[in-house]
């Protein structure tokens, strides 16, 4: 799993969620709102979390089953953690390998013509610095 600094970075790099079943992601609050609620990491499943379309945008709903008693936070309130195959696959035709090279895994990807290779120890925060890099050339 990526990091949260990384799943930030993206965020404001332009990475937009769609949440769906599965998709798991951290909460993103105001300061007043306890660090220990933050640091938890949340599922989106019809049976606990749920992603509900509102006249404002996409909220995440909490069915009653937190602790700490939360209703619903809007997509801004959330840091969106993607999966390894959610980041292959955001990286579309640009991805060329995952390969092992001792310590660490290499993500090789091609844009325009040039390869662009990402090491990282988890697989994940290699893909994810690969999108990073995706992302800032698309803009």
């Amino acid at each position: 799993m990526i990091t949260r600094e990384l799943a930030v970075t993206l965020r404001e790099a332009g990475l937009v969620w769609h949440p769906a079943e599965g998709d798991r992601f951290q909460l993103d609050l105001p300061d007043e709102v306890e660090l220990e609620a933050e640091a938890e990491i949340f599922t989106v499943s019809e049976m606990t979390i749920e992603a509900r379309q509102t006249p404002s945008g996409t909220d995440l709903a909490f069915n009653g089953t937190t602790e700490w008693a939360l209703d619903a936070v809007t997509l801004a309130d959330a840091v969106w953690l993607p999966r390894e195959d959610q980041l292959r696959e955001l990286l579309r035709g640009t991805f060329r390998s995952l390969s092992r090279v001792e310590d660490t895994f290499r993500v090789e990807i091609e844009i325009a013509d040039a390869t662009s290779v990402f090491d990282h120890p988890d697989p994940s925060e290699a893909y994810g610095r690969a999108l990073l890099e995706l992302i800032s050339r698309s803009h």
